[in-house]
């Protein structure tokens, strides 16, 4: 409760006020079947005066119930809304705060579940809860205590139903609670399934796989609809079983009431018959209330459980015990000390393993090596995307554990091997590496990249809108504005992860020519699939299997190692060097 307890605070006056105006309704409920027996008992002998009387309070009375009710739903609604803007808020703030190893504990539909569908859900019944937690017990009580007050031997109906209607509640909640909990993990696939199916249209089309996404998406869907099926039933079942208990309480208290209004000696009067069966309705009504309430909450508690775990996860990387948080990254060398790395912490197998290699300052270094050898898992440690199982990562003679994340992420441009751009314009997007840079800046950086001229080709210039994934730019203009984003960020140490794939030889070549000229000082990492992007490095790195296995300049490698030799000869064979 006391996680909960932040969310309320800031809103405390509508979390009070909610629920007091509908005590307001509840009094108005109590009381207007006193004045509806009076009107029927009293109207004939008292006159036409005291039912127009009695009447005008009637209204009265609905007026301020109305009111009550009204004020009731907006204050309820205000708490709640508030309630789940600052929850998802959070919710968003801790998922940014995560380490890759923390993302991917949780699928991406998961995530975007727990951030909408189970906010929503817990919303729903804050709102809920805020207009009924009151309303319904304090309908319950006080009818009850009214319809006591009003016949006790006519209450007994009530002593027997109540507590049956009570232990058929607790059964049909202990069956609905885990159907609950189950519906929502399908919602996460089907959340998952449509995501990546949307994501990765274009990939789908060119297979030609719809038919084979349609069929993945109908057993998701079909998994989501028995779930909720299965949920919904026990919802059903609870309004028939409620309505069969209220009729028969209202049968059994006319039949009763029916003998008292005919009792010769001390006969009931019809009015109060009247009252009584209201009173029943009402008691009945607040505890079907009262039982929807609970039903929803067990759904609302499965969403707050999902939510309480991404709240209770803990990234592994923080700035708790950074022992130099003013520290910034100034020279840029990078040392890999007996460096190794495994993503799953109880497997044996590493992926990195044994890792020592030193990189000097404004350094360019090629790393190159077979599919899967372990290469973007390296350079993910210097911005510390991951930490090392064992032995220790340092930039700039400094472990980069001491470094805060932001001075350490600041110092390093890193250009992924999946280029991602976001929707905006293309100005805004560059504006990532720095959001103060100047036109100066942007153009520059551009040029360097090789992306300035189709940028300026276009009539929108810098304004061009890019669509969500820049999914309306070639792949090689992709990466020159990733390249371009990196460079604006003038950082120390710059990581380019296969990020001129997609553009042909002649630009890559400008594109390296333009980093060593406009940002020498800085250190460059390359890794590459074609040998020619590192060939003219101050240093290549070769992996294979997690493991370095040479370590020199082209010429050297040429005639040292074995797997270099083969993939130089692979790619170069029939071709002028």
């Amino acid at each position: 409760m006391k996680r909960w307890t932040k969310y309320i605070k800031p809103y405390l006056l509508y979390f009070i006020l909610g629920p007091l105006c509908m005590i307001i309704e509840v009094v108005g409920e109590v009381f207007m079947p006193r004045f509806l027996a009076g009107i029927i008992n009293e109207s004939v002998a008292k006159g036409i005066g005291f039912s127009i009387e009695m009447s005008l309070c009637m209204i009265g009375l609905a007026l301020i119930m109305m009111a009550g009710g009204v004020g009731g739903a907006y204050f309820g609604a205000k708490a709640s809304v508030n309630f789940a803007a600052d929850l998802r808020q959070d919710i968003y703030k801790k998922v940014q705060g995560f380490s890759f190893a923390n993302i991917d504990k949780f699928s991406t539909g998961s995530l975007v579940t727990r951030l909408t569908n189970d906010v929503t859900q817990v919303q729903n019944f804050v709102n809920m809860l805020l207009r009924m937690f009151l309303r319904s017990p304090g309908m319950l009580i006080g009818a009850l205590i009214m319809a006591i007050r009003l016949k006790p031997s006519l209450a007994v109906v009530l002593a027997v139903t109540i507590p049956l209607m009570l232990v058929t509640v607790i059964f049909i909640i202990r069956t609905g609670f885990p159907r609950f909990g189950k519906m929502q993990v399908k919602v996460d696939r089907l959340n998952s399934t449509v995501q990546e199916n949307i994501t990765n249209v274009r990939v789908v089309k060119s297979f030609v796989r719809e038919e084979h996404e349609i069929d993945k998406f109908e057993t998701a869907n079909a998994d989501l609809k028995e779930a909720n099926m299965s949920a919904v039933k026990v919802m059903i079942f609870m309004g028939p079983v409620m309505t069969i208990f209220m009729n028969f309480t209202t049968l059994a208290v006319l039949w009763l009431g029916g003998k008292m209004v005919l009792d010769v000696d001390f006969p009931m009067p019809i009015g109060d018959l009247s009252s009584f069966i209201t009173y029943v309705t009402q008691i009945l009504s607040s505890l079907m209330m009262v039982t929807m309430m609970l039903m929803h909450s067990s759904r609302a508690l499965a969403s707050a459980r999902r939510i309480k775990e991404v709240l209770d996860e803990k990234s592994d990387i923080t700035d708790e015990d950074v022992k130099y948080p003013e520290l910034k990254v100034t020279r840029g060398e990078v040392e890999f000390r007996d460096m190794s790395f495994r993503y799953y912490k109880d497997s044996p197998d590493e992926v990195l393993k044994n890792i020592n290699v030193k990189i000097n300052a404004g350094e360019t270094v090629g790393i190159i090596g077979s599919t899967g050898c372990g290469k973007t898992t390296l350079v993910s440690m210097i911005p510390r995307l991951y930490d090392p199982d064992s032995g220790e990562v340092l930039v700039d003679g400094v472990p980069v554990s001491e470094y805060s994340l932001k001075n350490l992420r600041d110092g390093v441009g890193m250009v992924l091997q999946k280029n991602i751009l976001f929707s905006g314009t293309i100005r805004d997007n560059l504006l990532w590496g720095d959001e103060n840079a100047t036109e100066e800046d942007i153009v520059k950086a551009s040029e360097s990249a090789q992306a300035r001229g189709f940028i300026e080709a276009s009539s929108e210039g810098y304004e061009k809108e890019l669509e969500q994934g820049g999914v309306n730019v070639s792949g090689g203009q992709k990466q020159r504005l990733c390249i371009a984003r990196a460079l604006i960020k003038k950082p120390k140490i710059l990581i380019l992860d296969d990020s001129t794939s997609a553009v042909d030889t002649a630009t890559e070549a400008k594109i390296r020519a333009a980093l060593k000229e406009e940002i020498p000082d800085s250190t460059k990492i390359i890794i590459a699939q074609r040998i020619s992007s590192v060939m003219e490095a101050d240093k290549i790195i070769v992996m294979d299997d997690g493991v370095i296995t040479g370590i020199g300049t082209h010429e050297e490698l040429l005639s040292s190692n074995e797997e270099y030799k083969e993939i130089y000869t692979s790619q170069m064979s029939g071709k002028e060097v």
